[in-house]
Order: C-alpha cells, then structure tokens, then sequence
C-alpha cells in the first residue's frame, strides 16, 4: 500500500511540474502583433493604406531562429493589402510603413497559422517572426478605391433586391389564374 501511495505522489508531482512548466512557457508567448522598426529612410511622405500595393522581401523565422520561407533569392512578393494573399499578421505589420522601410514583426500564432500551424513547416501555435523590407510602394487610384470601398456595399445592396424581386415574380406567378382554365370554364357556363 505505501508503495502505490508513493507511486500516486511520483505522479501527482512530476504532473503539477509539467502543469508548472507549461503556465510559465504560455506567458513567454505573444498575444498580439509586435512590429519594431529596423530601417526607416531619411524621407517618409507616403505610408501604406489598405488597397495599396507593396514589393516586399521578407525572411520569416520560428522563435527558435528556424528559417521557414525567405524571397531573398526570388522576385520581391508583390502584397495588395486587404485581399488577403499574406497571413493576417503580415498584412497588418505593413499597414503604415513607407517606401523603404524594413521592419520587424513578431506575429502570434491566431495572427499566423494557428493551432493546425503549416506542417510539417510550422508547428501548431508558432509564434512568426519576419524581417520585411518594403521595395516599392503603390497607392491605390482613385478608380481602385472606389471599385474596393463601394463595389462590396452595392453589392451587399443589390443581394437582398435581386432576391427579393425574384421572391415577388414567383408570388406573382403562383397567385395568377391560368388564362386557359377561365375561358374554358366561362365555356361551360354559357353551354348550360
């Protein structure tokens, strides 16, 4: 008997270190975005705003310095901001940066991959960690604002008028009296 209570103690132990262990780990990790400034130019007179077009290249690393994807040796990565070809945290990491800067972002993982990560690349709950130099920045024209901030609204306006006036040709259609069967029954009535 003592040596099983023994055995219950080893366990209950070694779990409350573990359940220890894995509280103190869960606050070293980051729950919102960070982004530090490396390189700013000399002159900033135009930032990044959703609907512009940035080249980047950028070199991203898990926490514990593991290269995970780098455009070093490619073409720069041509972002539109707001349409979602990044991961979220990137995306809002060049919100406000200018032509020439090169920033820093450390991104969490609800900002990244998640819980499911991009294996076997990235594990489940990465922290993210890029380095980001803009080449080139675009601002969108006034064609392009308009097309990204009014398009979606009218669309979501014409949605419910479209359906609705389908709604009312098929009332309609349903509630009408067949041509056909009011001549023939009017027919009848005079026949008698």
């Amino acid at each position: 008997m003592a040596t099983r209570t023994g055995i219950v103690l080893i366990f209950l132990a070694v779990f409350a270190f573990v359940a220890a262990e894995d509280g103190e780990s869960k606050e070293s990790v980051i729950e919102q975005l960070v982004v530090e400034t490396l390189v700013m130019p000399e002159s900033c007179t135009i930032t990044s705003e959703m609907g512009d077009t940035l080249q980047i290249h950028y070199t991203g690393r898990l926490m514990d310095g593991k290269v995970i994807d780098t455009s070093l040796s490619r073409e720069p990565l041509v972002v539109e901001l707001g349409k979602r070809s990044v991961i979220t945290g990137l995306e809002q990491a060049l919100v406000g940066v200018c032509e020439g800067q090169k920033i820093k972002a450390m991104i969490p993982a609800h900002l990244a991959y998640g819980k499911r990560g991009y294996p076997p690349t990235i594990p489940g709950d990465s922290t993210l960690e890029f380095e980001v130099e803009v080449i080139s920045l675009s601002q969108q024209t006034p064609w392009q604002k308009l097309i990204n901030d009014i398009l979606p609204l009218l669309c979501l306006a014409l949605v419910p008028t479209l359906l609705g006036l389908v709604g009312l040709y098929l009332y309609n259609k349903a509630h009408a009296q067949p041509q056909g069967k009011k001549k023939s029954k009017d027919k009848k009535s005079k026949k008698k």
